[in-house]
């Protein structure tokens, strides 16, 4: 089993990965786990005089330790009676094992693994001697997950693995994974990798309660197959979701007018029996008011139920709000902003574009090509040294930047909108409907929130006013894997141009506009 761990940011999928790999305790409960448990954190601790040999040593004792006890066996194996430790039928036993256990760890081609695995994961040009503080942290990242690998544990629990991996390490990966003998759980918002890899996801999903109606919010839901397949049945349970979301709020509705109206009527009857017989009268009467009363008191106790576990409504997905709002007002066939040989001084080759309304562009590259120095260029906060830059009059550019840079965390979300987009639009506008926040996250300081809401907030900062010209650098970082696609689904509804840099295999592989590759030819395909 390959299993994707999946949920919105905050959900806990770090804590149950450390928990099942024995780094934290949990407080009930009980865990199992095997032996020889292969554990990569997302952030791995390292002591920076420790030379990059030290790392592959240890990854290989256990490998040697086999290879001794291999050793050993067959020399007891061999030994004739009573010239070894080991009797005749015990040394069999030990020897049949250690093979075994030589088999599946790929003892014998253990250095040609090693080799393979440093050079997927693009270490393998590092010397040795190298301390390991002299290393960037993307290196020292593909570094512990080539040792980790290459120790060949029983099975492998893994804290976003792609983090700092290039398309070719990631490439590594996926066939590692794919060929892995043993049991595979691993965190990941890498929807490519969930696609390729896993047999099945773990969604924990805090809404879930607020979906179901169940006690006991948050508990994990399984997925069979990829992401693709996950996708298809989250579309069918939101609509499963939503269907029945109404249903009940009819049904509120319908007991609130019957509790209302009823209980009005027992309080103020008008209902005069016409026959003479004053006892038949009043016998009727109280009849009338005994299942009128009945009939109020089962309203109310199924009100009182359904406003108690009642649904939690649908999220509402992201959208662009007011989306011809000053768009359409620029009136022109000319292009809204254009490059010629815009160039930056040992951060941007010199490049040549035109972006019209409508028009989608993706930004490709590895990294140090410019992608982010582009974007600055098209946004007018970075001047280009060679070639020039210009603009429709009047041009509105959003930009949403790869790193977030919220300033005064002790504004709350709802403040920080309504000061970048005015009381009025954002009024207009509420923050709580382009379906990136929780209305319990609204009034809180931003520096409460984590980096993945903060992410949402800048979003929301720029969707709230839509620009002409939107550039994303890396939007799907730090978000979840519902948002990340509902973003991209919502790009092709944006009237102006859209140009998005990204490493995210999932976004590119889906990407129908022109692309822009740095680094190799310059100019838009």
């Amino acid at each position: 089993a390959r299993v994707g761990l999946i949920g919105e940011n905050g959900a806990g999928k770090s804590t149950l990965l450390r928990l099942l790999a024995g780094v934290d305790e949990p407080d009930g409960g009980e865990i199992v786990r095997p032996v020889r448990l292969g554990w990569l954190p997302q952030e791995v601790p390292f002591e920076g005089g420790m030379p990059v040999s030290n790392i592959l040593d240890a990854a290989e004792a256990p490998l040697l330790d086999l290879e001794r006890r291999l050793e050993a066996a067959a020399a007891a194996l061999g030994a004739p009676d009573g010239t070894s430790e080991l009797a005749q039928p015990d040394a069999a036993d030990v020897y049949a094992a250690a093979l075994d256990e030589a088999e599946r760890v790929e003892l014998w081609s253990r250095d040609a693994r090693r080799d393979a695995l440093l050079d997927g994961f693009g270490v393998a040009g590092i010397p040795l001697s190298t301390p390991l503080g002299a290393i960037s942290g993307g290196q020292r990242s593909r570094l512990a997950l080539a040792a980790l690998l290459l120790s060949r544990p029983e099975a492998l629990v893994l804290d976003e693995p792609s983090n700092h991996l290039d398309d070719r390490a990631v490439d590594a990966l996926r066939v590692q994974l794919l060929g892995w003998r043993g049991p595979v759980l691993f965190a990941s918002d890498d929807r490519a990798l969930l696609d390729e890899v896993a047999t099945e996801l773990v969604d924990l999903d805090p809404s879930r309660r607020a979906a179901t109606g169940e006690n006991g919010g948050g508990q994990a839901v399984r997925y069979g197959g990829g992401f693709t397949d996950y996708l298809a049945e989250k579309a069918r349970e939101q609509q499963r979701w939503a269907y029945a979301y109404a249903l009940e709020q009819r049904e509120l509705v319908q007991l609130r007018q019957t509790v209302q109206v009823t209980a009005r009527a027992l309080g103020n009857p008008d209902r005069r029996v016409r026959d003479n017989d004053k006892f038949v009268r009043n016998f009727k009467q109280a009849s009338i008011e005994v299942a009128i009363s009945r009939r109020v008191r089962d309203a109310e106790r199924r009100l009182d139920e359904l406003e108690r576990d009642q649904l939690g409504s649908p999220p509402e997905p992201l959208r662009f709000a007011g989306l011809p709002s000053g768009i359409a007002a620029l009136e022109t066939d000319d292009p809204l902003v254009a490059l010629d040989d815009a160039a930056v001084d040992r951060r941007l080759e010199p490049v040549t574009l035109a972006l019209r309304a409508g028009d989608r562009m993706l930004i490709t590259g590895p990294n140090g090509a410019g992608k982010s120095t582009l974007l600055g260029v098209l946004a007018a906060s970075i001047p280009p040294d060679a070639g020039r830059r210009t603009a429709t009059p009047r041009l509105r550019v959003g930009m949403l930047a790869q790193d977030t840079r919220l300033a005064q965390p002790h504004r709350t979300p709802r403040e920080l909108y309504a000061a970048a987009l005015g009381e009025g639009r954002a009024a207009a506008v509420p923050l709580a409907t382009l379906g990136l926040l929780a209305e319990r996250d609204l009034d809180r300081p931003v520096g409460a929130l984590s980096v993945g809401q903060q992410r949402r907030v800048e979003l929301a900062l720029v969707l709230g006013r839509p620009p002409h010209v939107l550039l994303l650098d890396e939007p799907t970082n730090h978000l979840s894997l519902r948002l990340a696609t509902e973003l991209e689904d919502a790009l092709d509804t944006h009237p102006g141009a859209v140009v998005v840099a990204s490493h995210d295999r999932w976004l590119r592989r889906r990407w129908s506009g022109a692309e822009l590759a740095l680094g190799a030819v310059s100019g838009a395909r």
